[in-house]
């Protein structure tokens, strides 16, 4: 899938339960149809010097910047940054139009 990417790279503050954090974002998500493909982890295996303390990753997918740019000033996401940006102790968002590849066929 191509599309608009926003990918975010977060270090939680301690004592947060991620698990409702990450419930309330799955609700934003479902309530915004400008978001095409959602998927959130934490890092499991990276050497620490690598992951420089970040625990957690989120990728959203649209269709076109200006997409984006819409589901950034809805008042649901306005709303539930408030709460996102509280809980947050490190954090670095990376925006980009995605080039897809086809892996060679052996």
């Amino acid at each position: 899938m191509g599309g608009f990417k926003h990918l975010v790279i977060v270090r939680f503050k301690e004592g947060t339960v991620v698990e409702e954090i990450m419930k309330g974002l799955e609700k934003l998500v479902s309530e915004i149809d400008l978001v095409k493909s959602f998927s959130w982890g934490q890092d499991l295996e990276s050497p620490e010097m690598l992951a420089q303390g970040f625990t957690h990753a989120i990728s959203m997918t649209f269709d076109k910047k200006q997409d984006y740019t819409a589901f950034q000033t809805h008042p649901n996401h306005v709303e539930f940054s408030a709460t996102f940006s509280a809980a947050i102790e490190k954090i670095v968002v990376l925006c980009f139009s995605s080039v897809q590849v086809k892996p060679a066929v052996a």
